[in-house]
């Protein structure tokens, strides 16, 4: 088979980046390029399977970055400092083996999180892409404070009553932003890295002035935003997830094919045993922690209800190391599911579910969205407070929990919250048009697949 190119895609190995990154370099593979997937060993040694059942012309390549059992977030700046060292090392002997085989790369696609990726690539003469994994109004965010917006976000963000208007974008107060932004954030090094990944795309930009950034979104969805900084020149290639809940074309694609945690399938049969939208569906994400109090407070919400639930709880998914057992476990189990793991897509597009109550990761919203599910936004951290924000206010899909004056969210307030996701005809209707319109973008014909075809033929110089 002529695939017309060998293409490096190379992604952090977080689950949430994996996800999406790989089903991009499946779009790369339907369109007849050869796609090397390279992510670092403590994610590739747990898709034994994954890269088992590549199709052919997908390969998977791993890396050591000194933390090949995972790494805990009290590490997190060393282990970003020794993954740009080993890493850097390692995809240029990539790059130079490939080369010697007689496959050398084409062109590099990169995710967020690695901008030393880009970095590698211009030092080599390859030419490389920013894979965006958040949506459009987020890199926006960032390009305005590091281009002239910086001291007045830093200056405000202890005020309540303070909002900014950025171009192309909803009003926003301090709440609304990503708490990188501010001093006080304990993690803020990690604007470091945003503004890096801004400094390599203007810098692409020098020696080819065409070069995009493709970004996890679609054109119906943010229009505005996508437009807004020209000099970002931002691409619309989403929503990456598995083709058979888009277009179709590939029904056996129904996993992203990177499920990083132990699987279970025990919740299908309950699922498919309740009415059509009664289901609340209840997940946090992969790495973010719950306080013990968050957790109260979401299980009385949940049991005030009286709806039928399925709650993913993992190991460590409170901020007691011990194990966190939650006063009304027993109520629970009597109303709703707990369970482990699930497959988010397929939970999300079954025809039980009424709401998805989440912390609103950009991979759960734009699934959302995707598959016509309401959503209960309990933003904890990064890009999630603009994430709700969006979904609430713009998209109009969801609401977002409010905490008390001490920061604290309440029982009342969730059961509130997930009454009106679950009652709420407006935001029923309007989760119903963006599936619809997420779906016209991923078609054949349609603006993302389009995208990414144009993407190809620059690539392949047609």
């Amino acid at each position: 088979m002529d695939h017309g190119g060998h293409v490096l895609v190379v992604a952090f190995p977080g689950q949430g980046h994996i996800n999406p990154a790989l089903q991009f370099a499946k779009r790369l593979l339907g369109m007849g390029l050869k796609v090397t997937f390279v992510t670092a060993f403590s994610a590739l040694n747990r898709m034994t399977e994954t890269a088992a059942a590549a199709p052919p012309g997908l390969s998977f390549v791993g890396f050591s970055d000194g933390y090949d059992n995972g790494w805990k977030t009290s590490d997190t700046e060393h282990f970003m400092v020794e993954q740009k060292r080993r890493g850097s090392a390692a995809m240029e002997e990539l790059v130079a083996s490939a080369a010697a085989q007689g496959q050398p790369f084409v062109h590099v696609v990169y995710c967020i999180l690695l901008p030393w990726v880009g970095r590698v690539a211009q030092k080599l003469g390859l030419p490389a892409t920013f894979l965006w994994l958040q949506p459009a109004s987020l890199l926006d965010i960032y390009f305005y404070y590091f281009n002239g917006y910086g001291d007045e976000i830093m200056k405000n963000s202890d005020d309540p009553s303070w909002s900014i208007q950025l171009p192309g974008l909803p009003p926003l107060t301090a709440d609304d932003l990503p708490p990188f932004l501010f001093p006080s954030d304990p993690s803020n090094f990690a604007i470091a890295l945003f503004k890096e990944h801004i400094d390599v795309i203007t810098d692409s930009q020098q020696t080819n002035p065409n070069s995009k950034v493709l970004v996890n979104t679609f054109d119906e969805l943010e229009f505005d935003a996508l437009r807004s900084v020209k000099k970002l020149n931002m691409i619309a290639a989403g929503p990456l997830i598995p083709t058979a809940f888009l277009d179709g074309k590939d029904p056996s694609d129904t996993s992203f094919g990177c499920d990083l945690f132990q699987k279970t399938k025990d919740y299908t049969d309950w699922l498919n045993s309740k009415p059509t939208a009664s289901v609340i569906y209840v997940s946090f994400g992969s790495y973010l922690v719950l306080k013990d109090h968050e957790m109260e407070a979401i299980a009385r919400g949940l049991l005030e209800t009286r709806r039928p639930f399925l709650w993913v709880v993992r190991s460590g998914g409170t901020d007691d190391d011990q194990g966190y057992e939650l006063s009304c476990k027993a109520e629970l189990e009597e109303q709703g599911l707990v369970i482990p793991w699930c497959s988010q897509v397929e939970v999300l597009s079954n025809p039980s579910v009424g709401c998805f109550f989440t912390h609103c990761g950009w991979n759960s919203c734009i699934e959302s969205l995707a598959l016509g599910v309401p959503v209960v936004g309990f933003p904890l951290w990064t890009d999630q407070a603009t994430n709700a924000k969006l979904v609430q206010d713009v998209w109009k899909a969801g609401i977002k929990v409010r905490r008390n004056r001490e920061g604290m969210v309440e029982d009342g307030e969730v059961k509130r919250c997930l009454e009106m996701a679950m009652e709420g005809e407006e935001m029923r209707r309007n989760a119903r048009k963006w599936k619809d319109l997420a779906k016209e973008a991923a078609m054949e014909g349609g603006s993302s697949y389009l995208n990414i075809k144009n993407f190809v033929d620059e690539l392949r110089g047609i």
